[in-house]
């Protein structure tokens, strides 16, 4: 999607994709990663997700990234965080405590940053991108990060003929695809959410499963 399409939306406040909960499905699942306390986690296309929150409580490093600064500032005027901002060439830094977050754009990572990364949470950025973006997105931000780095993935998936998106249907064969030739791909949960989704059956769907994903970085950082 452009930019400008989420800005707009952070603007005029159309984020219903935002969950005003911690995710239980990172809850049950983040701790079979055995990510050391310290390590740091990517976070792209945060927005102000309350994920992030929960993962310093772990004693974690967070890296947000997000392309809204209305979002962005948000999140910390939200949660009552005092943050530190500096600039550099990938955005405008916003830090407190354990969290940073990045007003950029999300491919504009330097090698050194992801390489610090020794693992990514993405609850909302895969299935915010169109097919033609997936490909790039895996490739230069999964496939810069770390030998070992783990991560955790939730996507969606329905017939993306009942509804357009975002957030769009990624399918298990899709994700294979795109993360095999950098990641030790494994579907570790599929469950049927439409129930609980009201404002997807509004839209026109008869099916809705979310899926969870476990990733870990075989090879060596791509130069």
């Amino acid at each position: 999607m452009e930019a400008q399409f989420w800005l707009e939306r952070w603007r005029e406040g159309r984020t219903h994709f935002h969950q005003s909960r911690v995710t239980p499905l990172l809850q049950k699942y983040w701790p079979q990663l055995a990510l050391p306390a310290v390590s740091t986690v990517l976070v792209p296309l945060c927005g102000k997700s309350l994920d992030m929150l929960w993962l310093a409580e772990q004693g974690h490093k967070v890296l947000g990234v997000e392309l809204s600064e209305l979002a962005v500032q948000q999140f910390f005027s939200e949660n009552g965080l005092q943050a530190r901002v500096h600039e550099s060439a990938q955005g405008k830094h916003y830090v407190a405590g354990q969290i940073e977050i990045i007003c950029g754009d999300i491919f504009a990572l330097s090698d050194a940053t992801l390489a610090a990364c020794a693992g990514a949470y993405d609850r909302a950025a895969l299935i915010a991108l169109p097919p033609e973006m997936r490909g790039r997105y895996a490739e230069q931000v999964y496939g810069r990060l770390p030998a070992g780095a783990q991560s955790i993935l939730i996507t969606l998936e329905y017939a993306q003929e009942q509804m357009d998106g975002p957030p769009f249907a990624v399918m298990e064969d899709e994700v294979l695809r795109l993360y095999a030739p950098l990641t030790n791909a494994q579907a570790i949960d599929r469950r049927d959410i439409l129930e609980k989704e009201p404002k997807f059956i509004e839209r026109g769907l008869k099916k809705l499963d979310t899926v969870v994903y476990r990733l870990r970085r075989e090879g060596a950082v791509n130069a």
